[in-house]
């Protein structure tokens, strides 16, 4: 069983990490190829491709030319420590401890637009490159086509050793289409989870990628491999509902407070 979750706009490179151990990003030339090309890239047109500031299009810019090889933990963090934002709060990997960030290590994998597939425990260097950007390369018009059936073929290497070929969809939509589900071979089992407004119920956006990393978390310090498990969390009034599950769909719930 595999878990993948989606990345995070906001980082934290305010101070590197203390965490001793790390790895390095598996697919890191096809990184330095896109690399190449969006050092190509003015601010103005940073701004103009990713919807950005004038400050945060400056702010890319400085990434993309400072961006550069090898990794070491004093020019980049660790993935799962450097991403904040709603995933990342519920996930809260700061407070994991060693055992448990090893375990994730085996079984969690972030979708990058940038990285492609990232362990939890990998390097990385700051960049702003979500994966829907319809950034031009010499694979084709959008990261989608330059990712191809890389992250698929990583992830069928990675299924291919585990006990039970099942992968847990926590990720967006925009970066789940970096998977190419007809040539996984796994069964896919995709979360949603909704919260109550009045008499109905609802995908809350703050709150459903919340949600994603506290099951992550739930995942990970429970050491979960079998899928049924999953329909144990309980975890801030989240809870399983069968009747609005449906196939690979499972429905978490919450009522209104």
């Amino acid at each position: 069983m595999l878990t993948i979750i989606s990345p995070a706009k906001k980082l934290d490179y305010s101070q590197l990490s203390e965490a001793q151990e790390f790895t390095q990003p598996l697919l890191l030339e096809h990184s330095e190829q896109l690399l190449n090309d969006l050092r190509l890239l003015s601010p103005d047109d940073i701004c103009s491709l990713m919807g950005l500031s004038d400050k945060l299009g400056a702010l890319n810019y400085e990434r993309f030319q400072e961006w550069q090889t090898p990794f070491s933990t004093d020019n980049a963090k660790q993935a799962i420590l450097a991403f904040k934002g709603d995933v990342y709060q519920g996930l809260d990997a700061e407070h994991m401890s060693t055992d448990e960030l090893n375990w994730a290590q085996d079984n969690l994998r972030i979708l990058s637009g940038l990285y492609g597939l990232l362990r939890p425990l990998d390097l990385m260097q700051p960049y702003r490159l979500e994966m829907g950007t319809k950034f031009a390369n010499e694979r084709g018009g959008n990261l989608y086509q330059f990712w191809g059936e890389i992250i698929t073929n990583q992830l069928n290497k990675l299924l291919s050793v585990s006990p039970k070929s099942v992968l847990i969809n926590l990720a967006s939509n925009e970066y789940f289409k970096s998977v190419q589900p007809k040539n996984l071979q796994a069964d896919i089992i995709t979360p949603v989870f909704m919260d109550q407004k009045g008499d109905k119920y609802k995908i809350i956006s703050f709150f459903a990628k919340r949600a994603r990393g506290l099951m992550s978390a739930f995942i990970i310090k429970n050491k979960i491999t079998d899928v049924e498990q999953l329909k144990t969390f309980n975890v801030d009034g989240y809870s399983f509902n069968s009747a609005m599950s449906e196939g690979n769909k499972w429905v978490f719930c919450r009522a209104e407070s």
